[in-house]
């Protein structure tokens, strides 16, 4: 069992108004802490899906476990071969090597806090995701940054036979 000592030593506090928001409805990602500010113990984001909209990919973190949090909402999330539906109040975490992705459930809208521990610095990535959806950049190059932000794309037959919008 390893022990992550986080190396900071004042609170960190992101008041919503000055959090960076990447993306634009149906889909936002609101940038709260990076591993950078957390000493490394962990790095979060406030994910808001629309009407069914897509999260993630199926992918997995070799050295880090990923936290769920339904803030409001329905949301579909991939564990494993599983798929759960997710209701406010509910949590699910997925822990390192194990494939994940999630969506707002088909039709509804989902407000999800995502924690990933111990953190990477991740607020790079949710930019380089950005670049990607206004085709900037080619979806490929994700592929080429998978190591440095410890993000693994996978197939996943579960997600893609999943009742879907």
């Amino acid at each position: 069992m390893s022990l992550i000592v986080p190396d900071f030593d004042e609170s960190v506090i992101v008041r919503s108004a000055e959090a960076e928001v990447i993306g634009r409805a149906p889909t936002t990602i609101r940038l709260l802490a990076d591993s950078g500010s957390t000493g490394g113990a962990l790095s979060a984001q406030r994910v808001t899906l629309l009407n069914g909209a897509d999260g993630a990919k199926p992918h997995h973190h070799a050295g880090s476990a990923e936290l769920f949090y339904l803030l409001e909402g329905t949301a579909q999330l991939l564990s494993g071969d599983q798929v759960v539906t997710a209701e406010r109040g509910d949590l699910v975490i997925v822990p390192p090597g194990l494939a994940h992705a999630f969506a707002a459930a088909p039709g509804e809208d989902a407000d999800i806090l995502i924690v990933i521990t111990p953190g990477v610095e991740r607020f790079e990535y949710f930019r380089h995701l950005e670049r990607v959806a206004y085709g900037k950049v080619p979806p490929e190059s994700l592929l080429e940054v998978q190591e440095l932000y410890d993000t693994y794309f996978r197939d996943s037959a579960a997600w893609k036979d999943r009742p879907s919008a």
